[in-house]
């Protein structure tokens, strides 16, 4: 039997768009998904809800010269309807807003083209977005684009946002406050009442669900299944990284309790205000975000539900591979003839580890707009092409968009980063051949010891158990231990009167390193900083020569690093971060925010031989919330003088 053909149907109040496997209405000319038809089912999407409120796009904006990561939300509302394509092959429709001067201050200055494209035999739709904003418009700032689909409480409990990572969920209602206690920071509720007694003690907290960048290319929701209806999927499948501000290791949010999926495009999280879009005066702006996909799936008779998980992962594979999309009508959507091609080598060369260049095993290779080293962390105004080197250290990124950009990478197992300030120009169908590329990592002379593995992440140190109150079921022995609630408490439980002392050789960073520097709580409820020690013994000491101290840190939140050697009342310290970072990763239960690296001069004269005391001291515990206060280390290393092999 033929496939029905796409069929679109259009009112003064909504539009329909219509293969036959599923019907999606639209509001017009708003351009809100108001309703999901799909095997029976008159809508997936949740009916109590306002019709503006089940199906959109939003945008965060704040007036230029603010701070901070919030400001006004904002649904994106069109106010004309167009149809773009429509055959028996596909229908593309758009749901514009065009800004105009008498809209200062009360919407961001944007021109919003908002697509929604339906292919025949499609088992889901596909959404994209063109933004622009003009160069005389005023300038302002943006943290957030996403999009988000709230689906129906009553069907939707089990989510899945990883192999390892999918559960039976709360319901909405057990958030509320005669059902839930908030916690701090709010965005967590301990369950006390829930309808479903099994959830009891548990807390829910959107942020534990949040995924990399890299990672993050399928998640959502299966039914209930019943005697009348089948399980069904519903997924947002995410397919490029491209329209993705700061690059793939940035934590976006997925799925969470509502029953929510989002597609996120633009977000603060774990990254604070440094990675907020700020236009400047007279700087024009444009940037396609998505196609994303909305994939629906539904169990055969007797199909055991979570092959549904199964089904989308194959499904979501199937998208990557069809990147770039031929079908999107707008022309700000390059193709795959419009785009371009790098490919190398990346070798790594550290003449203290070996005289021959090592393969980067396990490097991440990039491009992002031109900048500096590690600028792509922040950048979010242009698109960026990541992918992993081969076991030979060869890479090859596909499907450039035409533009201008410069090449980055990094290794895990070396600090710092590879950086090239040659601006590479992607033409439509230009292959670039960068040849070998050699990253040599900072160096100045021998390890004399090293805490921890450099991998940008605090996961190989000391995570504690949580405390038996704050018990998130699906992190219980589970290798994303650090996602439980409250952890940051622990350190005061394990140190209530002294901090960590660390010594190298005996100590093992796994167990005797915690893996966040956080504030301590005092009996009057104050916070006081901390100071970790390093104690090292040390068999010689060359007093003329300068040693090299080398900390990176995974994460940091309005937070001072201070260094002292030998003597903790030195002052100044021997070197200090000032205060930096507001990525909130500690309180959002995430391993690593932004990656910072420090390379420190130690003169010889403050070394002696034997055993010498490295103090750390995080001291900053003033702020609004200052039991978030901290730094998570990614790794430490003391080198000796070594001008011989450095000559």
């Amino acid at each position: 039997m033929a496939s029905q053909a796409v069929q679109l149907r259009v009112s003064d109040s909504h539009v329909v768009m219509d293969n036959g496997i599923l019907q999606v209405y639209l509001s017009n000319p708003g351009g809100f998904v108001t309703r999901i038809q799909y095997n029976g089912i008159d809508n997936l999407l949740e009916a109590l809800n306002e019709s503006g409120d089940r199906g959109y796009w939003d945008v965060v904006w704040s007036e230029a010269g603010s701070t901070g990561t919030v400001g006004t939300f904002e649904r994106i509302v069109g106010t004309s309807f167009n149809v773009i394509t429509e055959n028996e092959e596909m229908v593309e429709i758009s749901f514009t807003s065009v800004w105009d001067p008498s809209l200062e201050g009360k919407r961001s200055a944007l021109n919003i083209d908002k697509r929604y494209v339906m292919l025949r035999n499609s088992s889901g739709f596909y959404s994209y977005a063109i933004f622009e904003h003009l160069k005389e418009w005023p300038n302002f700032n943006i943290p957030q684009i996403r999009i988000v689909y709230k689906l129906r409480k009553d069907k939707f409990h089990y989510m899945a946002v990883a192999d390892n990572r999918q559960r039976f969920m709360p319901l909405p209602d057990d958030r509320l406050p005669n059902r839930g206690k908030e916690l701090v920071p709010p965005e967590a509720v301990l369950l006390v009442n829930p309808v479903e007694p099994e959830f009891k003690g548990e807390v829910d907290d959107k942020y534990q669900y949040s995924n990399e960048n890299k990672d993050l290319k399928v998640h959502g929701w299966i039914s209930s299944q019943s005697e009348t209806d089948p399980a069904m999927g519903f997924w947002v499948i995410i397919p490029s990284n491209e329209f993705r501000s700061g690059g793939p290791v940035k934590q976006n949010l997925t799925s969470h309790v509502g029953p929510i999926s989002l597609a996120m495009f633009l977000s603060a999280h774990y990254a604070g205000e440094d990675i907020v879009l700020k236009l400047q005066p007279n700087e024009p702006w444009k940037k396609v975000f998505g196609p994303t996909f909305v994939y629906l799936n539904t169990s055969l008779d007797g199909e055991n539900p979570l092959e549904l998980w199964e089904d989308a992962k194959s499904q979501m594979n199937e998208e990557v591979e069809s990147w770039p999309y031929e079908f999107p009508a707008s022309e700000d959507f390059q193709k795959a003839s419009q785009r371009g091609r790098v490919c190398g080598k990346l070798l790594v060369r550290d003449r203290c580890i070996s005289d021959e260049y090592m393969l980067a095993q396990g490097a991440y290779v990039g491009l992002a707009p031109p900048g500096e080293a590690g600028s792509w962390q922040r950048e979010c105004k242009g698109y960026q092409f990541w992918t992993r080197v081969d076991e030979e250290g060869y890479f090859s990124i596909n499907n450039i968009r035409s533009g201008d950009y410069n090449l980055y990478a990094w290794v895990p197992g070396f600090i710092g980063e590879y950086w090239n300030n040659v601006v590479l120009t992607i033409t439509p169908g230009c292959e670039i051949n960068v040849g070998d590329i050699i990253y040599e990592p900072p160096r100045d002379g021998p390890t004399l010891w090293e805490i921890g593995f450099p991998d940008r992440s605090a996961a190989g140190f000391y995570v504690p158990d949580p405390n038996p109150m704050y018990i998130n079921k699906l992190y219980v022995n589970h290798p994303d231990k650090f996602r439980q609630y409250g952890l940051w408490e622990r350190y005061a439980d394990l140190y209530p009167n002294e901090d960590l002392i660390y010594t190298v050789g005996v100590s093992d960073y796994s167990k005797d390193w915690f893996f966040a520097q956080v504030t301590r709580k005092k009996e009057d409820g104050s916070y006081q900083g901390t100071t970790w020690q390093i104690k090292f013994n040390l068999d010689d000491v060359e007093a003329n020569a300068i040693y090299k101290l080398r900390v990176a840190l995974a994460s940091a939140n309005v937070s001072e690093l201070q260094v002292r050697i030998n003597d903790q009342n030195q002052d100044p310290p021997l070197f200090t971060t000032g205060v930096i970072g507001k990525d909130n990763a500690i309180a959002r239960h995430g391993i690593h925010g932004l990656y910072w690296l420090f390379n420190i001069d130690v003169p010889g004269l403050l070394l002696g031989k034997g055993v010498n005391t490295l103090f750390l001291s995080q001291a900053q515990a003033t702020g609004l919330l200052p039991l978030f206060q901290g730094v998570m280390h990614d790794y430490i290393r003391l080198e000796g003088p070594d001008p011989i092999s450095f000559s």
